[in-house]
């Protein structure tokens, strides 16, 4: 760890982890991640993810504007896929964003104490966090960043007011590219409007936000898999993070968006194999912290998750399948290969752990060296 002196405005100093040092901490330390190896950060820091030691600020680089011209030659995206720059490292997509703020969130580590206490004021509170001391070009991630409160009847009015009060950052002046905002949000619904398409956003019911009926086309082409695995459980969540621009009008339309799911403890899920292991590790009570792909494509191989609680050295899981068409890693320690018969292999042993459910009692010992009743 080391202490950051912060710069402009903010100032004070900060204690942070120093930089791509996160894997040499003890599993259950709170500055513990997982190698940037096993996950799609590898490809972006030092390109796309830079920090700076000396103020504790982190300058990231994004495949995406944050402003729109006025004339655009071509229309918008859907988001930056696979096939981009961006999964060389030199930027980010939109997913992989959204990645990154949901791993600085520590939203990808579990364990037991967790269940229960993870609200999406908790999901809020913590992203927010995450964007702070996060620099895109000339501006702060976190002035451009809008994530929904709570919704409550009895305070609508000023949930109203402070959402407009943020989105007026969106509004263009007359003759200058209008500035765009991010928004990261859980998706009730996308459904026909008067005119195209709207996203309903949960926590957010006295406003949508358009699409014009070609992107929604794109849409349901490129988020197929996580549409359609959203609308099998009831259990999963649909997470937008989109570019937004507010009309003259106040009216606010997508410029780009990219959507993931998230179990219901908002672990980032991409397949019904890994909604099943994420589900049997919190039912068994399990420490566990998930590797995320940010731009990579669903071919590469990366690690499912650190295991953190089995010993002083987290265990590598993986899922393989069949002609390397999904994750897979060769540094793996438990690997869940799927074919025709693939039933879920038994987990790890925890460690103290003498039988399922049940922690082993951990001796006591005196200065002698003499074992004692606990």
């Amino acid at each position: 760890m080391y202490v950051a002196r912060l710069a402009g405005l903010s100032g004070g100093y900060i204690i942070k982890r120093l930089p791509e040092t996160g894997s040499h901490h003890a599993p259950d330390c709170p500055s513990y991640e997982p190698p940037a190896e096993y996950s799609g950060l590898g490809h972006l820091l030092g390109n796309a993810i830079s920090e700076n030691p000396a103020t504790g600020e982190v300058r990231l680089k994004l495949d995406f504007a944050l402003n729109k011209r006025a004339s655009p030659a071509h229309a918008p995206p859907i988001s930056a896929t696979t096939d981009s720059v961006s999964s060389e490292g030199t930027k980010l997509s939109l997913r992989g964003l959204l990645h990154y703020l949901w791993d600085q969130a520590d939203l990808t580590r579990w364990q037991p104490s967790f269940v229960g206490k993870r609200s999406w004021a908790v999901v809020r509170r913590h992203l927010l966090q995450a964007a702070e001391h996060k620099t895109v070009g000339p501006h702060t991630l976190q002035s451009r960043l809008y994530v929904p409160e709570s919704f409550s009847v009895d305070q609508r009015d000023a949930l109203n007011m402070r959402r407009q009060s943020q989105w007026a950052k969106a509004m263009a002046l007359p003759g200058k590219p209008k500035p765009l905002m991010l928004l990261v949000a859980e998706v009730k619904e996308i459904v026909p409007a008067r005119y195209g398409y709207k996203a309903v956003i949960k926590h957010m019911p006295d406003q949508t936000l358009a699409l014009d009926e070609a992107m929604y086309r794109r849409l349901v082409d490129r988020f197929e898999n996580e549409l359609k695995l959203w609308s099998a459980s009831d259990a999963l969540h649909l997470v937008m993070i989109a570019t937004f621009h507010v009309s003259p009008a106040g009216t606010p339309a997508i410029e780009a968006l990219s959507l993931i799911t998230v179990t219901a403890e908002w672990i980032p899920v991409q397949d019904g194999y890994e909604q099943q292991l994420v589900k049997k590790l919190v039912a068994e009570r399990r420490s566990f912290v998930k590797a995320l792909r940010y731009n990579l494509p669903a071919t590469a191989q990366i690690a499912f998750a650190m295991l953190t609680d089995v010993s002083a050295v987290p265990l590598v899981m993986a899922i393989e399948f069949p002609m390397g068409c999904a994750s897979s890693i060769t540094e793996a320690d438990w690997v869940w290969r799927i074919n025709s018969d693939a039933a879920l292999p038994r987990l790890p042993i925890r460690m103290n752990e003498s039988q399922p459910g049940r922690l082993r009692p951990v001796p006591f010992f005196s200065a002698d060296g003499r074992a004692l009743s606990p």
